[in-house]
């Protein structure tokens, strides 16, 4: 490859081509970040989950109030999805809340939505318990009302059999979404392991609640029910997507031509859009092989491409 192609060129090979992202990033260090946002009729945009940093939060190599910035700066994106914990006694901070939004703004960015962990169990068998669970919620509601965002991510954690955890999931999630309603926030579930990870359950569990501001967030590798059994990704995102308010990429590794190893992404963006969706989907890089950057890259640099392939199948 030569070295002095200019930067259209480059960008016309990456949105076309399969490539291998190591092989790009050593030629070109800075020209992925340098991607430009897609136009406003591109048939979906792309956010940054948090979580795919996890680790450099955790280890104090990045605070929560630069993530904004650094998603602007170091990745070329517009949009971010907060998590909770990261800032968990910062919900009622307004002057924190207040400093973060003001990050987020000055460097173009859209705050999408706070996943909620951590909270209890909007399911919980004992009526008093899933009563706090709900009002814990309230203050990442709140919160996500002040920083401009169109949701939290919450969980369908429950106890019991598949019937009898579909009911207490939804009068956690019915009351929630009544709250959030009265703010313009949805609250939106994630198939995050468990019966959550059966996507006909999880879709059962939204027709039953029947909230127009209770949505999904299906994820593209979250379905794992219990050891040794997993529910098959793109039936379960197809189950989910009339419900869906967001989309997260789940990615762990790449091939050789940058394609995600566990989950064929043109066969599940294609899901996505039949639906009807044309929101964002959050980068949510969780492998080992690549640092926490370069994943965020390289599945950055697979939607692109991805995006590029269907773009006018779509429009």
């Amino acid at each position: 490859m030569p070295q002095n192609i200019d930067r259209r060129g480059f960008m016309m090979m990456a949105a076309t081509a399969p490539f291998s992202i190591a092989m790009l990033e050593r030629l070109f260090p800075y020209t992925l970040r340098a991607v430009p946002f897609p136009a406003e009729d591109a048939i979906f945009r792309v956010s940054l989950a948090q979580w795919s940093l996890h680790r450099a939060l955790r280890a104090g190599e990045l605070d929560n109030l630069d993530f904004p910035v650094v998603t602007r700066r170091d990745y070329g994106l517009d949009a971010v999805e907060y998590v909770n914990q990261f800032f968990s006694d910062k919900a009622k901070d307004q002057a924190y809340l207040g400093d973060l939004k003001k990050r987020a703004d000055d460097n173009g960015v859209t705050n999408v939505l706070i996943m909620c962990d951590g909270e209890g169990a909007l399911g919980d068998p004992d009526g008093a318990a899933r009563k706090v669970a709900v009002e814990n919620h309230y203050r990442w509601v709140d919160a996500a009302k002040y920083l401009g965002c169109h949701s939290i991510r919450v969980n369908a954690r429950s106890q019991g059999t598949p019937d009898e955890q579909r009911e207490l999931a939804v009068d956690g999630l019915r009351r929630l979404s009544e709250f959030a309603a009265e703010r313009d926030i949805n609250v939106i579930v994630e198939n995050h392991g468990g019966i959550s990870s059966n996507g006909e359950w999880l879709a059962s569990v939204m027709a039953a609640v029947d909230h127009t501001r209770c949505g999904t967030l299906p994820d593209f590798g979250n379905f794992r029910i219990a050891d040794g059994e997993f529910y098959d990704r793109y039936q379960g995102v197809a189950e989910l997507m009339p419900y869906a308010k967001g989309v997260s990429a789940k990615s762990h590794a790449f091939d050789e031509q940058g394609n995600e190893t566990s989950t064929d992404y043109v066969r599940m963006m294609r899901i996505v859009l039949d639906a009807g969706y044309r929101g964002y989907v959050g980068i949510e890089y969780e492998g080992s092989e690549l640092s926490e950057p370069d994943g965020i890259r390289a599945t950055k640099a697979l939607l692109e491409r991805v995006r590029a392939e269907l773009q006018s199948e779509y429009s």
